[in-house]
């Protein structure tokens, strides 16, 4: 028996490798794992400008500006300032992923000031956002025609491209201010040498900051470790727990917004329409239906749930309320409805945000409408937008839903008491109403807190999303290191990865010009003071990794084997994304946790913002470069690079890049030798086999001779 085990050994060790541990998802870093700022790219390509971004013309100009900063501190002057709607041009040497995330910046302002931004059209002054060497601006508009603004490589981040537009439309940095000494501590031999000029402070002669206190979380303000000489930070901010805010690059500030507001003297923002955390008792203006069988309460706890509002979570004494339709009384089908005040559309497209609440049954129904009035409906219609339903749960649920309304309106909410027996009923809270598109996914993760305090740094505390879908059907998942990287921990670490998905069969690979962005939602309840993180990949069809796989080709292509907790296995593709996306302190500085959640929200999108505009005469019939081999002639094929390879009468090349040759001789000796090694296989296991036998043979004899001898 044990050379039959031997031979069977033998046979096995000869086809079978020894197993392998399944593959590691590649993980791309965009920034190098970097958390560079602003001064820092421009400092590491040896730009020498005012401030470390501030581009000043001439000489004169330089002269100029000095002057008239002295007298108008950290703003210009009236004359200096653009008209309330900017023209622009995005040149076509931006990076792809710096023109969506130019337009989400756009999208900021919108929503937050009464500064619009429109493509150029023939006016005089414009500016021009290109990709220049590092990230920088001129500051006010210098009625020079054509002005700079350069966004170039790394400054793809919207804190970065929002930073150099204030100083477009005429700020200068949070801690050139004269009052700036009351607030931080300038440490002069931990600075650069020759760097000393960018802390200046100037006189308050004739500004007084707009009446505005100064602002440690200004996205206009210097960053700690700005232009230092070594490891220790050359500003020390006098309140200890400002030190790791100051330098942040995610949003506008509050105070940021009252100083663009107050400067161009805003009364209102362009896309913003409402928004409602029910602290006053007129609850924003909305009103109940006569029409309905029960009403909407509101309260500041329910016995069955919530125990809090969403807006303070308990925290404020005598504060916190929602609105409340109790389902544990009634009979199936009561309603209760809640109508919005009457709201004046100017886009066409509208995103209603709100938090819910089931203490109810799975039966109860949530139910969005809205009310149109038309010269033909001077009473309004309703039309129904959304059905919200699912099990009672015991926390608050964000919700996003659409709206495309074009004239004025209300939003109605309905709620519909269903069958089961209730002990709670349907809650909502902090309501924003935008002229914004809405979110396409949101990543809901809970007991956030107990995965910081437990998950360490590296794969072991990574967690994945659920699959997602664009809007063209490529199926994607995002990953989240909770305590960062092994190289980078205490960040929280992001990456957005294609997995294999139904519809694969029929996109184009590589993945063109899909732009993934992931917003860490900062959950404050008015939505014109949140301060998101959000960072945006891009996906190139023609970008390609060390071993020149195109990283965004199909997922069974270049993937890793991979496997959904219910045991379904999937491939996923490389990620991409930085390992520098949030540091634990900024983490902490604003509502991302909250009841113990964070919400990550996720858009994919194409179209005008990520695809070239023609598409057509940017891509040529020949690659711009040619990665082949062997003489192999490269061509465009639905936009992407394919290798034509050589090929003679009994001899051919293959392989993506030509790299391997074939021959009918080479096939002819790979056929021989495998017969060959078949052939020497049997062979061994025939003179094995015959061994064994005749050992078994002579055993067997012997025993016999030494029965027959004991008889």
């Amino acid at each position: 028996a044990s050379c039959i085990s031997l031979c069977a050994l033998l046979i096995i060790s000869l086809f079978l490798s020894p197993p392998q541990p399944a593959p590691e998802t590649t993980e791309i870093d965009v920034d190098g794992g970097i958390d560079q700022d602003i001064f820092d790219i421009n400092e590491a390509l040896g730009l020498d400008l005012f401030e470390g971004d501030i581009k000043l013309d001439g000489v004169r100009l330089h002269v100029y500006f000095l002057s008239w900063m002295q007298e108008r501190n950290s703003i210009i002057g009236d004359n200096y300032r653009w008209p309330h709607v900017i023209p622009y041009v995005l040149e076509d040497s931006l990076e792809m992923n710096a023109k969506g995330l130019i337009l989400k910046a756009f999208e900021q302002y919108r929503l937050k000031t009464c500064i619009d931004f429109k493509p150029w059209g023939g006016e005089k002054n414009y500016i021009s956002v290109f990709k220049g060497s590092g990230c920088w601006s001129s500051v006010g508009n210098l009625h020079m025609g054509l002005q700079q603004l350069s966004i170039g490589p790394n400054c793809d981040r919207i804190g970065t491209i929002q930073h150099e537009f204030l100083h477009a439309l005429g700020f200068w940095h949070e801690q050139s201010r004269s009052d700036r000494d009351d607030y931080v501590t300038i440490v002069w031999d931990r600075i650069q040498s020759g760097k000393e000029h960018n802390f200046n402070k100037y006189d308050d002669k004739k500004s007084d900051f707009l009446n505005v206190p100064y602002d440690y979380n200004s996205v206009m303000h210097y960053s700690k470790t700005a232009f230092r000489n070594g490891t220790e930070p050359t500003i020390v901010t006098n309140i200890p727990d400002f030190m790791d805010v100051i330098g942040q690059r995610m949003d506008f500030s509050e105070y940021d917004l009252q100083k663009l507001n107050r400067l161009y003297n805003c009364s209102s923002s362009l896309s913003f329409m409402d928004t409602c955390s029910f602290e006053l008792e007129n609850i924003c203006g909305m009103i109940q239906s006569s029409a309905d069988s029960s009403d909407w309460q509101r309260l500041s706890l329910v016995p069955a749930g919530p125990s809090t509002d969403h807006t303070n979570m308990g925290e404020c004494k005598d504060s916190g309320y929602f609105m409340h339709f109790d389902t544990s009384a009634g009979e199936e089908g009561s309603t209760a409805v809640l109508e919005s005040r009457i709201l004046y559309p100017k886009r066409g497209f509208q995103c209603l945000q709100f938090y819910l609440y089931n203490s109810g049954h799975e039966s109860d129904r949530l139910k969005v409408w809205v009310r149109e009035y038309t010269a033909a409906s001077p009473n309004g219609t309703l039309r129904f937008i959304e059905e919200i339903k699912g099990s009672p749960e015991t926390y608050w649920q964000l919700h996003h839903v659409s709206l495309n309304v074009t004239s004025k309106f209300r939003v109605v909410f309905q709620g519909v008491r269903g069958s089961g027996l209730s002990k709670g009923g349907l809650s909502i809270d902090d309501i924003n109403l935008s002229e914004t598109q809405c979110p396409h996914h949101v990543w809901h993760i809970r007991n956030f807190t107990h995965l910081l305090n437990t998950s360490p740094a590296g794969t072991g505390g990574r967690i994945y999303s659920p699959p997602f879908y664009s809007s063209k059907g490529y199926a994607f998942q995002v990953s989240l290191y909770v305590n960062g990287t092994t190289d980078s921990p205490f960040n929280l670490a992001i990456y957005l990865s294609l997995i294999s998905g139904a519809n694969d069969d029929h996109l184009q690979w590589p993945c063109p010009w899909q732009q993934g962005t992931m917003v860490l939602l900062d959950q404050h309840p008015d939505i014109r003071q949140r301060m998101s993180n959000q960072r945006s990949v891009t996906t190139d069809p023609l970008k390609t990794d060390s071993s020149l796989n195109y990283i965004w080709d199909r997922p069974d292509k270049v993937g890793t084997v991979a496997t959904f907790p219910n045991g379904t296995e999937f491939m996923r593709g490389p990620g991409s994304g930085t390992s520098a996306f949030l540091t634990h302190e900024r983490l902490r500085s604003r509502n991302f946790i909250k009841e113990d959640s964070v919400y990550i929200l996720l858009t994919m999108e194409v179209g005008g913002i990520t695809q070239p505009e023609n598409p057509e005469t940017e891509v040529p019939a020949l690659c711009p470069d040619n990665p082949c081999e062997n003489d192999g002639v490269c061509v465009m094929v639905d936009r992407a690079p394919v290798c034509r390879c050589p090929a003679g009468d009994d001899w051919w090349y293959m392989g993506e890049k030509c790299e391997r040759k074939g021959s009918i001789r080479e096939n002819t000796v790979i056929a021989v030798s495998s017969t060959m090694a078949v052939f020497v296989v049997m062979l061994i296991v025939t003179i094995t086999t015959a061994v064994c036998l005749k050992k078994k043979h002579r055993q067997a004899r012997e025993n016999k001779e030494n029965l027959t001898l004991e008889e």
